[in-house]
């Protein structure tokens, strides 16, 4: 009795760690289903976690290596704070930003504009080609829109750059696209959600909106949208084919 007591509650463990594991896989695809496949549109994609690889930590050594001990405190996995965060909901300009990071850092250690730039820039690791292959053929059954938390800093520079991996343009790509810093509104606020209707002339209803961010991906909901989530580790395109798209 003792052996069966003790197996059954070592099954019972093991199936309880299961379902935690498999659940962080787990998209919820209940707003996706009362749908048919006809009344979707338009996919909006976020950037980063979704369509391009980002790396938090690498980020932040390279600040700290240019003399800024806090940088875990302003650059978080899904979002940022101080200049950081004024620069991507477009509240300050690029120059203003590298001049609130070199008062941080402080004047024993002399930093140059470009020293800062290419800090910034190690948060994002590159787009790979199947997702970039993938973007484009999903164009030819909707329209594919882009919402971004970014700055301008990053892009006008390593993400313009990364979408000319195949020798084309951000334009191949997307049938338009919505920045934070334009938009002067972050995720998951509603204001950046409206606007991105109004400027890409999409209908919620008619939209699937695919985030790293659960936050992001249920404000869409609340708003209208369909949403999934693009959890770390999976891709997109198997997302949307479980999804039936």
């Amino acid at each position: 009795m003792r052996n069966s007591s003790t197996f059954g509650s070592a099954f019972l463990i093991l199936f309880l760690c299961l379902r935690v594991f498999l659940g962080n896989f787990a998209v919820d695809y209940t707003n996706i289903q009362s749908l048919s496949m006809s009344d979707i549109k338009n996919l909006l994609f976020d950037l980063g976690g979704v369509i391009m690889d980002i790396d938090r930590m690498r980020c932040i050594r390279s600040f700290e290596r240019l003399g800024m001990r806090n940088a875990a405190d302003y650059l978080g996995d899904y979002g940022q704070k101080g200049p950081f965060e004024a620069l991507e909901a477009g509240a300050i300009e690029p120059d203003e930003f590298r001049c609130r990071i070199k008062s941080i850092i402080g004047t024993d250690t002399p930093v140059t504009d470009g020293q800062i730039d290419r800090a910034f820039n190690a948060f994002l690791t590159g787009i790979p080609l199947r997702r970039l292959q993938a973007l484009r053929s999903l164009r030819s059954s909707y329209g594919i829109y882009l919402l971004s938390n970014t700055n301008s800093v990053m892009w006008h520079s390593r993400i313009a750059s990364a979408f000319r991996a195949e020798g084309l343009e951000m334009g191949d790509y997307f049938d338009g696209t919505v920045t934070s810093f334009e938009a002067k509104a972050l995720k998951p606020s509603a204001d950046i959600f409206r606007y991105a209707e109004r400027k890409l002339g999409i209908v919620p209803a008619q939209t699937v909106f695919l985030d790293d961010s659960e936050a992001n991906v249920e404000a869409a909901r609340s708003l209208g949208f369909a949403g999934l989530h693009v959890a770390p580790g999976r891709e997109f395109t198997d997302i949307l084919k479980e999804a039936g798209l």
